[in-house]
């Protein structure tokens, strides 16, 4: 039975290993790695073999964000359970979850480490709350509550502090939310002040630039946008002809040290998957990719109206991964598969 993956992401530098969430419960550790000689050279590298490392089962629902501490021990997952779980990577164990009667009422959409030597956990959910967790002290209350979303918070980002914080703005005191309300908004969680950005769309998805100052925001009317974060302004839009982003939750990225945009395509038949690639600076489409699906024959796809409809393969989630030697990155989305392009 296919599984669709929901969380895709590598671990922490240097970005040895790629952990996927999936529909099946579990999260899985991989490791994408080669020979050297056997390196392609083309910007689009084939698909490469991974090696399945460990699995981690705790989770009763499907899992559906993963985000891995920068010392690689520890990572947090959130989903349908309404609690956020914190795991030993090495032991394959929970340490600590977070939730019970003062938690989320509904799914967890995203998790994020955050704070000063991350001893804070941030989720966003579906009861359209943002709760921040103290990973330390381990207890069932949320240290912080902010409602102010109208809908579902799809998405979550914080600043880590030291290292791993931004230039920028709030810095590890800083938290950004993504929400089907199609606002962003901006916590400075020591000033108690939010900033408010108005994409007028549900948003699925952000990522922050590696100087703070600006975010990708993913949404679903087919259309990336690169948002300033002083005052607010869409610098940039990404979208085409062939591009169609409106009713799943794709996970974005950039690439190419932000000089992509990448982000999976809902605009597909059959079953493989496409990912299309912008120029940053110009918002031209540069690729697309072709993502081989895997054999589904015997299997069929009902739709709500109990007819059988044509399997295809949405990728849902892309990472990158910058090792100085070439460019990796992976995808995965509903036929569940994880696809690796490009050098060890």
């Amino acid at each position: 039975m296919v599984r669709p993956v929901h969380a895709l992401t590598y671990s922490s530098s240097p970005s040895t290993y790629i952990l996927t969430g999936s529909s099946d419960r579990s999260i899985r550790l991989y490791n994408p790695s080669r020979p050297a000689s056997s390196q392609p050279t083309a910007p689009h590298q084939p698909p490469k073999p991974t090696q399945l490392i460990q699995t981690y089962s705790a989770h009763g629902y499907e899992v559906l964000s993963i985000d891995v501490a920068s010392s690689n021990a520890t990572f947090a997952s959130c989903g349908g359970d309404r609690s956020v779980f914190l795991w030993d990577v090495q032991t394959a164990k929970t340490l600590r979850k977070f939730g019970g009667n003062n938690g989320h009422t509904a799914r967890v959409n995203s998790v994020v480490f955050a704070g000063s030597g991350e001893s804070l956990l941030v989720s966003g959910g579906f009861d359209r709350s943002v709760r921040i967790w103290d990973v330390k002290a381990g207890g069932m209350k949320p240290v912080m509550v902010m409602e102010e979303a109208r809908d579902s918070v799809s998405v979550v980002l914080a600043g880590k502090g030291g290292d791993e914080g931004y230039a920028v703005g709030g810095g590890e005191w800083e938290i950004v939310s993504g929400s089907v309300d199609g606002r962003v908004r901006w916590y400075d969680i020591r000033m108690g002040k939010v900033d408010t950005d108005v994409i007028g769309v549900s948003v699925t998805s952000l990522m922050r630039t590696r100087d703070g100052k600006g975010v990708l925001v993913g949404s679903l009317d087919g259309c990336l946008r690169l948002m300033d974060r002083e005052n607010g302004a869409c610098l940039k839009t990404y979208k085409d002809e062939g591009f169609k982003n409106e009713e799943y939750r794709i996970r974005s990225c950039f690439g190419r040290n932000e000089k992509w945009v990448v982000s999976g395509n809902e605009n597909v038949k059959g079953p493989d998957g496409e990912v299309v690639v912008w120029e940053l600076l110009t918002g031209n489409v540069v690729q697309r990719v072709k993502v081989e699906g895997s054999k589904m024959e015997g299997r069929k796809k009902i739709g709500r109206d109990g007819k059988e409809k044509e399997r295809t393969n949405v990728i849902s989630a892309v990472a990158w991964k910058e090792n100085g030697k070439g460019d990796q990155w992976c995808c995965a989305g509903t036929d569940g598969v994880v696809t690796v392009f490009g050098p060890p």
